[in-house]
């Protein structure tokens, strides 16, 4: 944990899904300070007219090659989560996966309770994490 969900639109090869999910994780084991087994992603692949990613009135512009990056998580100080953002965005942008101004990442907090991990149990509740 954290949950990680990555939006993009089709097109990307298996090689660059992977090395996205990859780098994703080692951001969150670096920031997070998570166990490295500690890894729940979901991607899903958009067909261009099925995604939208504007700018917030930002002024700059998106290609098609946009990915999102959802994550939610327990709570993390903000500190740890405003460099997140900018160690993925750097460690993308360096391997040619995403161009900075076509990411965008948020952040959603929930807690202890909101969790299961398998076999009907709220782990974080019961002491077992």
């Amino acid at each position: 944990m954290p949950l990680v969900r990555l939006d993009m639109i089709k097109g990307r090869s298996p090689a660059e899904i992977q090395q996205i999910m990859d780098l994703t994780q080692q951001a969150v084991v670096h920031n997070f300070e998570v166990h490295p087994r500690d890894r729940y992603q979901i991607v899903t692949q958009h067909e261009p007219y099925e995604i939208s990613m504007l700018d917030t009135g930002l002024g700059f512009e998106r290609s098609d090659q946009i990915l999102i990056i959802s994550v939610t998580s327990r709570a993390r100080s903000r500190q740890a989560i405003q460099k997140f953002y900018a160690e993925i965005c750097d460690t993308l942008a360096q391997a040619q996966l995403v161009k900075p101004c076509d990411l965008m990442v948020n952040f959603t907090i929930n807690g202890d309770a909101d969790w299961s991990f398998g076999f009907g149990r709220a782990q974080f509740l019961t002491g077992e994490l």
